[in-house]
């Protein structure tokens, strides 16, 4: 016999989380759209390589925020009847193409980087270029406060990946101002392009760390040994639980799948068998809001 159990209490959880995710994808893409437009200008009146970067960088967040618009959205979606599991590995489909578009965007900023060594541009009105940098980051902190306190809540696999690249723009944006100062009233016009490079391959490695928290996911991938040893102690609590079998675990999106068997005396009862696999799933639940967990029951021996 199989159990499975979501309760209404978890089912309200869910509701609020799902509502907590939209709000963030919503903050996401308006914060992109600001940061674009203050930086363009600033861009055009410093001529600045570095913080053409920095702009780049702004373009690939908007694009990112979009892409994780779309796909929470349709992760959130109820299971159906063609995707009975749900939707959430959209989330993780979303994270790839977020990484393919931070890759490319560091290529092409790389080469611009690289071509400015060899054709130098002084830098201008680096006190605008400046004020703007500082109300970057200040914006951006508004953001990552409100999306850290949404991935204590769902650990979102998109909003972390949306999270990564706004908390990966607040080293390079102190760094553009330093470089505005430096490369401008200080007339170190090589620092411009260097710092631009080294933000290129910054966002490189963003990429690949992207990439390689999406591919767990669609691999389906086992949650952390600590978390199955967790989850495997929770249903051994149960003093009429004789052994767990078969413990699986894999993650889509924001929903945990928990399955496992549980091995009982042959001499309980169908209902008793069935109160200690919605005591196991209820306690497991508790540790777990977001999880779907089915729990079959054997009679002793017949595993083996």
């Amino acid at each position: 016999m199989t159990h499975e159990a979501n309760s209404p209490t978890n089912q309200n959880s869910n509701h609020r989380n799902q509502k907590l995710m939209r709000w963030a994808t919503y903050a996401s893409v308006t914060t992109a759209v600001i940061l674009i437009l203050i930086k363009t200008w600033a861009w055009y009146v410093t001529s600045s390589v570095a913080l053409m970067s920095s702009l780049i960088d702004s373009l690939m967040d908007c694009f990112a925020s979009l892409v994780t618009l779309t796909t929470v959205a349709h992760a959130l979606t109820p299971a159906d009847k063609e995707h009975r599991f749900g939707h959430g590995k959209a989330e993780s489909l979303g994270a790839l193409a977020q990484s393919a578009f931070i890759a490319a965007s560091a290529i092409l900023l790389m080469i611009e980087a690289s071509n400015r060594f060899y054709s130098p541009k002084p830098v201008t009105s680096s006190d605008v270029g400046t004020a703007v940098m500082i109300a970057s980051i200040i914006i951006t902190l508004c953001l990552l406060g409100f999306q850290q306190m949404v991935l204590k809540r769902t650990d979102s696999v998109a909003i972390k990946a949306d999270a990564l690249h706004y908390l990966g723009d607040l080293l390079p944006n102190i760094g553009v101002i330093a470089t505005l100062w430096l490369a401008g009233p200080m007339g170190w016009t090589y620092l411009d392009p260097a710092f631009a490079l080294a933000v290129s391959v910054y966002l490189l490695f963003n990429a690949w760390r992207i990439v390689r928290e999406a591919l767990r996911v669609l691999m389906d991938h086992e949650l952390p040994d600590t978390d199955r040893e967790a989850i495997f102690q929770r249903a051994m609590s149960q003093s009429q639980v004789i052994a767990v079998r078969d413990l699986r675990t894999r993650q889509a999106g924001t929903t945990v799948f928990i399955q496992m068997d549980l091995e009982l005396s042959p001499e309980l009862s169908l209902q008793v068998a069935h109160d200690i696999a919605d005591c196991v799933t209820k306690d497991i639940q508790a540790a777990y809001p977001m999880a779907e967990v089915m729990v079959h029951q054997f009679p002793k021996g017949a595993h083996d």
